[in-house]
């Protein structure tokens, strides 16, 4: 069974039809692009998977469970994460507290406990602490976790968003847009933490991404989409080699 099925998957914005009868799938374990020229409607497509947008027709199931009709917390809870094109951290919190936001499934003590500190509170914050610290090694931020993240440079601020969707202990992580504003060194990093976060944790990705150096890098597998529709799919080399994926890109 495959980890994500999206079947003939659509939705209209009034007289505009943003997607179109997209069909993906994309099997446990496995890391995939999702690429096309701006407005191709990659966003929108997010935005279904995780409950942002009700798709107005369609199907989308995540290990044999119905997305469609989840509410975001929800379809969260089941185990789909993701990071945004623009980051949204939490710029007056420390490294290690935006990431412990992402365990926020975990917490278990009463409002109570957790005023007074009283009972397991202790205990299941020094465990939470741990786990954060053990998420940010992947990313080389352990030295940084008592830093505001505001503070952090630009490429680390993206790192810190994708710890703190793993935090969610997700099946299924989709980065929008990873190496958006990054120089040359940081997108060769961003590329070696992405493999290492699915070889450590397991976990299906599914990017969108502009960089085909990073896309070509790590993909096994291309969707490719047009005006809301698939225009092409296959291995990096066969879809860049479309003369149709091609002609979306530069022009006639």
């Amino acid at each position: 069974m495959a980890m994500l099925e999206v079947t003939k998957l659509g939705i209209s914005f009034g007289g505009l039809r943003a997607v179109d009868d997209l069909s993906m799938e994309i099997e446990k374990g496995g890391l995939v692009g999702l690429i096309g020229p701006n407005g191709a409607g990659k966003t929108t497509v997010f935005n279904m998977l995780t409950g942002v947008y009700r798709p107005t027709d369609g199907g989308i199931r995540l290990g044999g469970e119905n997305l469609i009709g989840k509410k975001p917390h929800e379809i969260c809870k089941m185990g789909v994460a993701r990071t945004f094109q623009n980051i949204r951290l939490f710029g007056k919190l420390s490294v290690l507290d935006n990431v412990k936001v992402g365990l926020h499934n975990e917490v278990t003590y009463s409002l109570v406990e957790s005023v007074l500190h009283l009972g397991s509170y202790g205990k299941k914050e020094r465990a939470m602490d741990e786990k954060v610290l053990d998420i940010l090694k992947v990313f080389g931020l352990e030295g940084k976790a008592d830093v505001l993240a505001s503070n952090l440079p630009y490429g680390q601020q993206r790192k810190l968003e994708i710890a703190r969707a793993l935090a969610t202990d997700p099946k299924l992580l989709l980065l929008d847009e990873p190496a958006a504003g990054m120089n040359p060194n940081e997108t060769g990093e961003l590329m070696e933490t992405i493999k290492l976060v699915r070889e450590k944790y397991g976990v299906t990705i599914l990017l969108i991404e502009h960089d085909m150096k990073l896309v070509t890098g790590i993909c096994e597998y291309l969707y490719v989409l047009n005006f809301g529709k698939l225009l092409a799919e296959g291995t990096p080399k066969e879809v860049l080699n479309n003369p149709e994926v091609i002609t979306a890109y530069l022009g006639e």
